[in-house]
């Protein structure tokens, strides 16, 4: 006769604390930096992706920078794709300044820490089941606790 052993609370989340070491280091980015971004452009991509379209003159006031920094790091990042600039449709004498699809796309692998590729290639060796059960499981742990902190 087997018998069953029932794991307490402090098991289950030491078990719990293991398995996260292990995840993370099988699948964090190892691809170098994870952006060739500077922090001030990074903060501006961070800052619009929070507030939405503004002008130039307001994100140098909400980030506390000068006005000709702010637009010159406009300008860099709007040559390089990731925003875009439009006219006020309320005021058409203002410019306003919006994260373009690649900027979206870009603010978003660079918050990423572990490696979405490496992830997936896991992932298709699950069966869908078990995977939505992961994620729900997951989803759920990380709801029902507040920072610990």
């Amino acid at each position: 006769m087997e018998i069953l052993r029932v794991s307490t609370v402090d098991e289950d989340a030491q078990a719990f604390a293991d398995l996260f070491r292990e995840t993370y280091l099988r699948f964090h980015r190892r691809d170098g930096k994870r952006s060739e971004m500077s922090g001030a452009s990074r903060a501006v991509l961070q800052h619009l992706s929070q507030t939405g379209p503004l002008t130039v003159g307001d994100i140098a006031l909400h980030l506390d920078r000068a006005q000709s920094v702010v637009s010159d790091i406009v300008t860099q990042l709007e040559s390089k794709g990731v925003l875009e600039r439009e006219r006020d449709p309320e005021d058409r004498r203002r410019t306003l300044v919006w994260l373009s699809p690649d900027g979206f796309a870009v603010l978003r692998a660079d918050r990423d820490v572990l490696s979405v590729p490496a992830l997936a290639e896991a992932f298709a060796a699950l069966a869908p089941g078990d995977r939505a059960g992961l994620l729900t499981t997951l989803s759920t742990l990380v709801r029902t606790n507040g920072d610990p902190r």
